[in-house]
């Protein structure tokens, strides 16, 4: 089942287009990265999936509701952790989760109910009554978390929710994420972090200048920038490695040896590290370590769109 369908979606700011005949289908369990530098159009394709403006062009439906002819059921099923830190400084930890829960029609023992829930979930139950202008960075944007999980969404969109927050803080949204997902909910979850979306998502799209470049599992993303495996071998003394011998074996394309380390590049449908091992071990020659070497998102990015994520 498709949480999210986009057909066509394009947004125009006057002469700018910030977001171009895009399509995209959120499947339900996913935890669906939409990666970008800032300006790419991540943050116009959330407040137009949640109808805070207007599209251009093009239809969004959300659990199978059309955002523009019913928007207030389309917006009951979803839960935004907005990118600015969205809580009141001047009530209570617990107060907040409250209030922004009962924007959802949810009241008395069940409300309360669920905001101490929330606030658990997140790490904050021993400060549900401070006051969020005590808390940190981190400890504000999980309380932004508590505040969007609350009535239980079917649909969590998270924003850049780690911009500007210690590691620890980091780490402890990024593990709250795949909970969150493993509990049942299905995410949106946007930044420009490459390994963020390396940790958690399940599908990515690629976004740059308000178009949809690529999408797909990281591996697949991955596998358009290469058709080889790398391995890099450490051994003790790489003057004793001959090359021409490794390059005999099936399916080796390139070799290079640097003092102790021995890169090999293979064509990727051919399985030789058996045989590349048993090389090594027919000639005497220990092997310190081994790795397979694949290009991370960083390399996919900066391939398809020539520039760095950070630009």
């Amino acid at each position: 089942m498709n949480i999210v369908n986009i057909q066509a979606l394009t947004k125009k700011f006057g002469d700018f287009t910030a977001v171009e005949d895009i399509d995209l289908s959120i499947k339900e369990g996913e935890i669906y990265g939409l990666l970008g530098p800032n300006g790419a159009g991540k943050s116009t394709i959330i407040n137009m999936i949640c109808g805070l403006i207007t599209t251009t062009k093009g239809s969004i439906d959300v659990l199978g509701i059309d955002n523009k002819k019913n928007p207030g059921a389309s917006k009951r099923n979803i839960g935004v952790v907005p990118q600015d830190i969205a809580v009141y400084e001047d009530l209570t930890c617990y107060e907040n989760v409250k209030f922004f829960a009962s924007l959802y029609g949810i009241r008395g023992e069940k409300l309360k109910k669920k905001a101490q829930e929330a606030l658990e979930f997140v790490g904050l139950s021993d400060k549900a009554e401070s006051y969020p202008a005590t808390f940190s960075g981190g400890m504000k944007r999980r309380l932004n978390i508590a505040c969007a999980i609350a009535h239980t969404p079917k649909l969590l969109i998270m924003d850049e929710p780690t911009v500007g927050i210690d590691p620890q803080s980091r780490n402890h949204i990024l593990e709250s994420v795949k909970k969150l997902n493993k509990l049942g909910c299905t995410i949106i979850y946007t930044t420009h972090y490459m390994e963020e979306v390396e940790a958690i998502s399940t599908m990515i799209s690629i976004i740059d200048h308000g178009k949809v470049i690529v999408s797909g599992t990281k591996e697949e993303l991955k596998s358009i920038v290469t058709d080889k495996n790398t391995v890099e071998i450490t051994v003790t003394d790489g003057s004793v490695i001959k090359e021409e011998e490794l390059k005999d074996i099936k399916g080796v394309t390139a070799t290079n040896v640097s003092k102790n380390i021995v890169k090999i590049d293979s064509l990727k449908e051919i399985n030789n590290l058996d045989k590349i091992i048993l090389y090594f071990t027919d000639n005497g020659i220990p092997i310190k370590n081994i790795e397979n070497k694949v290009p991370d998102l960083e390399i996919v990015f900066l391939t398809l769109t020539g520039r760095k994520l950070r630009d």
